[in-house]
């Protein structure tokens, strides 16, 4: 079959699923007529009609029939979140006058649920773009995944496989295989999540439409913020804290919310994953509160609500924050660096390398060093999630999540490089170095670093970063080679 002929057995499904997409986007053009913003609806409908539009034009190309091949859901998914990065950045442009390139940014930070910004003065814009920046992000934690699997019933693009290449890729348990075959099931629960996140932070007193954008990025651990001043605008400690519990809702397995809807059955302390969580963000907590207590000299309250809203917004990777670190010491960045990096959890919202491949990483360790004090004809397993993995199964398994760990170092040390020689930046290189590793790891935090006034080439190797940290590099790596070399390699 020749390159055509592959990429053709492609556009149908991709087609179907972008034009499914149009539909959601419609939505910002009710809060344009609400605000009554109405020169707002032609910038804002250029979204659902350019995305119907090519998803139309996909569809009546002639498809062919083929095998499917896991590079084939590799590429198209890539395909799908750089056409709605492409596309979603079309308001910014024709709506608010951005640059296109911090338009596409812009995007990219929303799709990728990322929560980094280009814009200024984000007061200063428009209700119905603020509105958009919080439905990519509420779409992007797992609406396009939800869209895929309501509308697959039949496709080249193995369902499964689609699923599992998006975000919340693991161990392929990592989901309840029945909540990918009932899309239904799986809106349901992220539509009570975000309503109860709604509820709980209407409570603290801000008004009903703050509350609304802040829990719909809290809970797909964005962080996008509808002020410039972002949570700090409202000098709201109660906010503060309720804000916590829906990052963390959003960081968890959502096998976890499946078993209790379905079977009533609580896991959440049984939960490897979920244990870990809890964990990393008591150290975070412990590490973080000593340090501004001890370097910063802040009072011990400011200290703690500090530290635990940053350590629980860092593990989750849903990127708000409340303390500015440039005035934090190295150490404290490189270790808020390494909670961003890690992440929270497969089968969930959030971003990094997941606490997943952390436990496997670490089991893997112990795997290794107890299989060198025994015999070599001992069948040691490795347990994960339950199960027991047997020496050729154990060692594909840790080999996968590592060759994941090392593609993201990768990716990060190359990013950082062509971003510094671009800058040739004069601020502390932690700060540097931490702003891309929260753009890799659609976290979010920022420590200024990353600005409108940025080098268009650094703008453009971010947006790729935040692309490739959402897909977990491996996606956008096939994207490039299937169109490079096809999908017969």
């Amino acid at each position: 079959m020749n390159r055509l002929d592959q990429y053709l057995a492609l556009t149908t499904e991709i087609g179907r699923i972008l034009r499914y997409i149009s539909f959601g986007t419609c939505i910002p053009l009710l809060v344009a007529l609400i605000f009554r913003e109405f020169d707002m609806l032609l910038p804002m409908a250029s979204v659902p009609v350019v995305l119907f539009c090519i998803g139309t034009i996909f569809i009546h190309l002639p498809s062919k029939e083929r095998e499917s091949r896991l590079s084939m859901s590799l590429f198209s998914v890539a395909a799908i979140w750089l056409i709605c990065a492409l596309v979603g950045a079309l308001p910014f442009y024709f709506g608010a006058g951005m640059p296109y390139i911090d338009g596409l940014f812009e995007a990219m930070s929303g799709w990728t649920d990322t929560g980094m910004t280009m814009a200024r003065d984000v007061d200063a814009l428009p209700q119905t773009l603020i509105f958009w920046r919080t439905l990519m992000e509420w779409f992007g934690g797992i609406g396009i995944v939800a869209f895929t699997v309501a509308l697959l019933n039949r496709s080249s693009v193995s369902r499964l496989r689609l699923y599992n290449t998006e975000r919340m890729e693991g161990p392929r348990d990592a989901f309840m295989p029945s909540v990918v075959e009932q899309g239904a099931q799986m809106w349901l629960i992220y539509l009570s999540l975000t309503l109860g996140g709604v509820v709980l932070i209407f409570c603290s007193g801000v008004p009903l439409w703050d509350a609304l954008n802040i829990a719909m990025t809290a809970i797909s651990t964005g962080g996008f913020t509808i002020h410039s001043g972002g949570i700090p605008f409202y000098d709201n400690r109660l906010l503060e804290l309720l804000i916590i519990p829906v990052m963390i809702a959003g960081a968890l397995p959502f096998k976890i919310y499946y078993l209790m809807y379905r079977k009533r059955e609580c896991r959440l302390f049984r939960d490897e994953q979920a244990i870990l969580l809890f964990l990393l963000i008591f150290l975070g907590f412990v590490v973080i509160t000593m340090d501004l207590i001890v370097f910063n000299g802040m009072d011990r309250w400011s200290a703690i609500i500090h530290g635990l809203f940053m350590a629980s917004a860092a593990i989750t990777s849903t990127g708000f924050q409340t303390a500015n670190l440039t005035v934090w010491e190295p150490v404290s960045v490189l270790f808020l660096a390494a909670l961003v990096f890690i992440g929270g959890s497969s089968g969930s919202t959030s971003g990094g390398v997941k606490l997943s491949r952390v436990i496997i990483g670490l089991k893997g360790i112990k795997y290794w060093f107890r299989r060198s004090f025994v015999s070599p004809k001992a069948m040691i397993p490795l347990r994960y999630n339950g199960k027991n993995f047997q020496r050729a199964d154990a060692e594909f398994l840790v080999a996968r999540n590592m060759l994941t760990f090392i593609l993201f170092l990768l990716a990060i040390l190359f990013a950082l490089l062509l971003i510094m020689h671009f800058e040739q930046p004069d601020v502390d290189t932690t700060l540097v170095i931490f702003d891309v590793v929260s753009a890799t790891c659609n976290n979010g935090i920022t420590t200024g670093f990353i600005n409108p006034d940025l080098t268009v080439w650094s703008k453009l190797v971010l947006v790729i970063q935040m692309w490739l940290g959402r897909l977990e590099v491996m996606a956008v790596l096939v994207f490039f080679i299937g169109l490079i070399r096809g999908f017969e390699w």
